[in-house]
Order: structure tokens, then C-alpha cells, then sequence
């Protein structure tokens, strides 16, 4: 059964959301995880490949959007202008099953086939509401759920 981790940044967000994320994809794709990250829409899918190609440990070779050629770490996004709605096709989730990154805020419907979800929850109280929503949703169909702290 997937496994939720909800990642809490601070109050007041004073780490950026993509700041984070890049920082969490770098320590799991060292572990030897794939990585697969939903994000709500292009603008999004950009700020974290930016993030990702800025590490100040080097940058993290990934992939965004669909292609023929598998990537360790891809970056997917809705469109509502393509008509492609909140899920990917079959061929951008690629062999992905290892680890999620959640950044849509809804809850991809693909979310199950993966070992790992990882939701990060905003540092604004104000931008929460979505990540508890997620929470309760989890946690009424019985899956297993971490919370973090992040300070």
C-alpha cells in the first residue's frame, strides 16, 4: 500500500515550496529513487525545473513534460488548454512507480500506483487548506501517514 508523507514548512513560508522540493528531490534521487512530479500547470512545472538546475550542489538532470526516453526525474503538468485535465497520459508516467511529489494540490488519480506520495504543505497558513483536504482523504481510505515538520 502507498505510503503519504506530508511535508510541513514553516509558518510565514520562509523557504520557498520549490526551494524544498529541490532540496527533497536531490536527497531521494541519491538514495537511488525515480522520482515523478504533478504540478498544476506549466508556470509550476518551470519554477521547479529551475529549482532543480540551480542546486548549489549541482544541478539535477531531469526530464518536463512527455517523451520517448525515460528520465530518473520528470516533471508533469495539467493543461487545460490541451484538454489533458489533472491526469498525464499512460506515456508520461513512464515505468514511474517509486516516488510522487504532489505539488497539484489535488490529489492525482494515478497516485496509488506509486510506493511513496510526498505532499508538500505550504508555510501560509492561507495556502493549507488544500493539504488538509489531502490529509483527510488519505486518512479516510486507510493509508499509511507521515507528517514532517520542517524547520
Amino acid at each position: 500500500m502507498t505510503r503519504v508523507d506530508f511535508y510541513i514548512l514553516p509558518e510565514g513560508d520562509q523557504q520557498s515550496a520549490w526551494a524544498y522540493t529541490a532540496r527533497l528531490v536531490q536527497k531521494i534521487f541519491r538514495r537511488g529513487h525515480e522520482i515523478f512530479i504533478q504540478t498544476a500547470d506549466e508556470a509550476q512545472a518551470q519554477a521547479i525545473s529551475e529549482a532543480l538546475w540551480q542546486r548549489p550542489d549541482g544541478f539535477l538532470a531531469h526530464r518536463v513534460g512527455p517523451g520517448d526516453s525515460h528520465n530518473r526525474i520528470q516533471i508533469a503538468y495539467s493543461s487545460a488548454s490541451t484538454g489533458t485535465g489533472s491526469a498525464p497520459e499512460p506515456q508520461e508516467l513512464g515505468k514511474h512507480e517509486d516516488v510522487l511529489i504532489n505539488l497539484a494540490g489535488d490529489i492525482p488519480p494515478y497516485f496509488s500506483r506509486f510506493a511513496r506520495v510526498l505532499e508538500i504543505v505550504p508555510g501560509r497558513p492561507e495556502d493549507r487548506d488544500q493539504s488538509r483536504t489531502n490529509y483527510q482523504f488519505y486518512r479516510s481510505r486507510g493509508f499509511s501517514l507521515q507528517t514532517h515538520n520542517i524547520s
